[in-house]
């Protein structure tokens, strides 16, 4: 049996003055799950892919000396049946408003503790219990 194809992502936990953790939805997607996307070969670090990620995305700037690791993570990819998607997921602090741009469809803010959406493997199973 051969080995399922990984995508390697950078992802984002933003949390509001409530505790609240920030998940996103892509078009034509089911299920939610934290904002953040791919490397691409023109970013320097981590750090950059996030920063990428959030503006195309959210249109917000990340403050990146709020950047803190919780850890990384691996689990099936929530949008690419067959593939298993390796995460290293930071906490981090935004600036600007927070809209849904580009692919992304819906904005949810959630507790952590109990999700009112369904959530993708890797935020539910690893990320979320982290909060």
């Amino acid at each position: 049996m051969s080995a399922k194809p990984v995508i390697r992502i950078v992802a984002a936990v933003l949390r509001d003055t409530a505790g609240r953790s920030l998940l996103v939805r892509k078009h034509g997607a089911t299920v939610f799950q934290q904002p953040g996307g791919k490397r691409d070969p023109d970013d320097l670090d981590e750090l950059a892919t996030l920063a990428r990620e959030l503006r195309e995305e959210l249109g917000c700037e990340l403050l990146r000396d709020s950047a803190r690791l919780l850890c990384h993570c691996r689990a099936p990819a929530a949008n690419e049946p067959g593939h298993v998607v390796e995460a290293a997921v930071y906490a981090v602090a935004v600036r600007g408003a927070i809209t849904a741009q580009a692919e992304i469809a819906e904005l949810r803010w959630i507790d952590p503790a109990r999700p009112d959406v369904p959530v993708a493997h890797l935020s539910r199973e690893h990320i979320l219990p982290l909060l």
